[in-house]
């Protein structure tokens, strides 16, 4: 297979299930001859609704922490007020200067390692100096109009598409909804010839 197989991930950088893909969905670009499009989205989208995330939040918690447990991963958990908009915002500028990943991996841990306000801007910069991607054009683009609005379309595409939660991950007309869906998508790729 010569072209790489395009793999969609949908995220949402307040859901805890993303923070515990942060570490482990890079197996699916690392092992597989396959490209990441990373379709953000801000708010409450592809998250349940405040109502509902109340009743959740309780079992969540315990099904993260055995989830980080087994992984090694810390948690301290994000004030409640957590706005994850501006960071998938900025998440765009990061792509442009291609260090998506790296941002992915200090914007959670910011949020779910260190426990602070992702929507703060002393967040955004201090995950531009881990990412090593200037500060000041990061937190201009958290609030970049143009940035926000491709947020909201991308929540208009994800709910077009089927997606019904993040973070979700889709190969053609698969979609594998979950952090613990990662090894389907692998074993997908397999299948598809896509192995390194």
């Amino acid at each position: 297979m010569s072209e790489p197989v395009e793999v969609k991930v949908y995220f949402n950088f307040r859901s805890p299930y993303c923070y515990i893909a942060s570490k482990t969905l890079w197996q699916i670009f690392d092992n597989y001859n396959a490209s990441m499009t990373f379709i953000p989205v801000g708010g409450w989208n592809l998250r349940s609704d405040p109502e509902r995330a109340k009743k959740k939040l309780p079992i969540a918690r315990q099904d993260m922490k055995r989830f980080a447990k087994r992984l090694g991963m810390p948690i301290n958990p994000p004030p409640m007020e957590t706005e994850p908009t501006p960071a998938g915002a900025a998440s765009f500028y990061a792509m442009q200067q291609g260090k998506i990943r790296e941002y992915i991996i200090e914007t959670m841990r910011e949020e779910w390692e260190f426990g602070r306000n992702i929507a703060l801007e002393e967040s955004i910069r201090n995950i531009a100096e881990r990412c090593g991607l200037d500060a000041d054009a990061l937190v201009a683009a958290s609030v970049d109009t143009d940035n926000l609005a491709r947020l909201d379309e991308n929540a208009r595409l994800a709910d077009e598409s089927g997606v019904i939660g993040v973070p979700t991950f889709v190969i053609d007309e698969d979609i594998f909804w979950g952090q613990d869906r990662i090894d389907f998508v692998c074993e997908k790729l397999e299948e598809m010839g896509a192995a390194k």
